[in-house]
């Protein structure tokens, strides 16, 4: 059974960065995505990001394409968030997951770390 940690978030200004870390542990090549999501106070689990972990392939939600990069070290078993011109609604805990294939909603992800939060101060 895979595992999943993340970490990397914290409190940063409007305009800054950040990069999230997802490391995997037991058998994260079963599945064949890594993807972000985020979940904001009162809101529903959003999508971010989906790589795939074989070719590569990537997928962003509307509302990051342009900011966000999402990246993976099958090496180290290792997923990336980075994270350019936050924004206050950027703010969220952030959670990686993995998938059989790069869906947008969350119920179609098996595994799930426990989130990292992240807030964007104006």
């Amino acid at each position: 059974q895979a595992q999943l940690v993340e970490s990397g978030g914290g409190l940063v200004q409007v305009g800054g960065s950040l990069r999230l870390s997802c490391s995997a542990s037991g058998r994260p090549f079963s599945y064949n995505v890594v993807g972000w999501f985020r979940q904001a106070p009162g809101r529903a689990r959003e999508f971010v990001a989906a790589i795939n972990l074989r070719g590569g392939n990537t997928y962003y939600g509307d509302s990051v394409k342009g900011r966000f990069t999402i990246s993976r070290d099958n090496a180290n078993n290792t997923g990336y968030l980075q994270m350019n011109s936050l924004k206050p609604e950027d703010t969220a805990v952030y959670f990686c997951a993995l998938s059989p294939a790069p869906y947008s909603r969350p119920e179609e992800y098996r595994v799930w770390g426990q989130g990292t939060q992240v807030t964007v101060s104006s």
